[in-house]
């Protein structure tokens, strides 16, 4: 005959006992489920039953229905592994609560790994590399990405992950599953932490504070980006050309340059696109929907850039100033430009002819002397261009708007090169000089044009003829003689 120590509570002290077990008879009725429970765990529950009273009930104790107020401490017994009494507490006893939060678990140990998210403490730290974790699941999970393991494969597109969780929420890319909905708006999210970083939407909330500017955000995956902005940090690096990113998006974008992917595709033209946000702008162009309008004068625009640069206009701001010849701009983009004209640097590159462009819209006007397409035409006059903006500047040859004014005299100008072109006139500044023979232009294409004089190049011809001419405006005079 067996004995097993039985360790019965008290307020004031802990009694050891010992207690004689009979040998179970397997035929008679079990006390629990005996799919539940094993033979010496069902021994040792009998045993507690001879010991108590009548008002303890441990199977009310285990389906949540009695309180602590009906167990008696001198009967609450543990077994020797300690698995009862950790589970009688889970539905009988107050719960561990944080006393920072006040929230309350089930589990004293989940309280601890809780009160890491206050003290910022990570004591699982990777071998490897050295990043720390507040949990001992998430660093196992961490670890896979050393090792490359990946347990859990898609059997729709083979794709493989190393946590069941994000394979879970994968596979919901296939069924269009969004079991996590918006409670104000309906909206359905894949994963429950969109729906909370969603709510805040509704609700305003920005629990996530930056200590160096003060600036709240409503997740903190936000705030982790915000917080580059001021330590400069680009963690991520691209492997074919080293240029480092502040964001894995951008990085992500940026490959496609390499790779000319163009994942996104118009449904209506065909015309393929690297980035999400340039399809869905291209797409307003065939919906005809401006989304984002001007606070102060109404004026609407389809890509949300736009406004950004229209609003300087109201204000005269220009923060942004070039640190070689300390020439402002309203926008970082135009700065950005205008730094090429100082380091020479021709990025957009033809890839027929390969003559290189410092701004991508100059490249994109340039394809169609190529091609010969001219895709944009007048509704009144049914003239043809090959770059919708020359199509908006012609427009404006029938409306008579003049939206570029001079501030020192009001003269106004349908072109915003011919105001640059203008301005000189009033400060006879000539800034552009020929390298060959030094003489000085108040207009960089008044440059450009006269270097022609010395290499002898004539880049307009006829497409009748043949001849060529240097200026555009002499091929537009010679064309007529052809018409006339």
């Amino acid at each position: 005959m067996a004995t097993r120590e039985i360790y019965l509570l008290s307020e004031s002290s802990v009694k050891v006992e010992e207690v004689k077990e009979e040998p179970v008879d397997k035929t008679e009725d079990y006390c629990w489920d005996s799919n539940a429970i094993a033979e010496s765990s069902l021994a040792f529950h009998q045993s507690i039953k001879e010991e108590s009273d009548n008002d303890f009930d441990p199977l009310a104790a285990c389906s949540g229905s009695a309180s602590a107020a009906t167990i008696k401490p001198e009967l609450i017994s543990c077994s020797p592994d300690g698995e009862f009494p950790s589970h009688v507490t889970t539905y009988c006893s107050e719960k561990p609560w944080c006393s920072i939060c006040e929230k309350n678990f089930g589990e004293k140990g989940i309280l601890t790994i809780h009160k890491c998210s206050h003290t910022g403490e990570k004591p699982f730290q990777c071998s490897i590399c050295g990043k720390s974790f507040s949990r001992k699941g998430h660093l196992d999970t961490h670890m896979r990405t050393h090792s490359a393991e990946k347990l859990f494969q898609c059997s729709l597109c083979e794709m493989s992950f190393g946590e069941i969780g994000n394979f879970t929420i994968h596979m919901r890319t296939h069924s269009e599953d969004k079991p996590f909905q918006c409670s104000v708006c309906g909206k359905g999210f894949r994963r429950n932490q969109y729906l909370r970083m969603h709510t805040r939407s509704h609700t305003g909330e920005k629990p996530f504070l930056c200590s160096i500017c003060g600036k709240n955000f409503s997740s903190r995956g936000l705030l982790h980006r915000h917080i580059r902005t001021h330590t400069g940090e680009k963690p991520f690096q691209c492997s074919v050309c080293e240029k480092n990113f502040s964001l894995k998006v951008n990085l992500n974008r940026h490959m496609r340059t390499h790779t000319g992917e163009k994942p996104f595709e118009c449904s209506i033209c065909e015309k393929n696109f690297r980035t999400n946000g340039n399809y869905h702008s291209h797409m307003r162009m065939h919906t005809g929907v401006k989304a984002f309008q001007c606070p102060i004068c109404q004026k609407s625009f389809s890509i949300k850039g736009n406004l950004y640069k229209h609003m300087p206009t109201h204000t005269g701001e220009k923060p942004f100033q070039c640190s070689l010849c300390e020439k402002s701009f309203s926008v970082k983009q135009s700065l950005n430009t205008h730094m090429r004209t100082h380091t020479g640097e021709k990025p957009f590159q033809c890839c027929i002819c390969e003559k290189g462009f410092s701004v991508k819209g100059n490249l994109e006007k340039h394809m169609p002397t190529h091609t010969g397409e001219r895709p944009f035409q007048c509704s009144l006059c049914e003239k043809s261009f090959s770059v919708k903006q020359s199509l908006h500047t012609h427009m404006r040859t029938h409306t008579g708007e003049k939206p570029f004014q001079c501030s020192m005299c009001d003269k106004s100008f349908s072109v915003k090169g011919n105001l640059d072109k203008h301005m000189p006139t009033h400060t006879g500044e000539k800034a552009f000089q020929c390298s060959l023979c030094e003489k000085s232009f108040s207009v960089k294409q008044s440059l450009h044009t006269h270097l022609r004089t010395h290499t002898g190049e004539k880049p307009f011809q006829c497409s009748i003829c043949g001849k060529s001419f240097t200026v555009k405006g002499n091929l537009d005079k010679h064309m007529r003689t052809h018409t006339e």
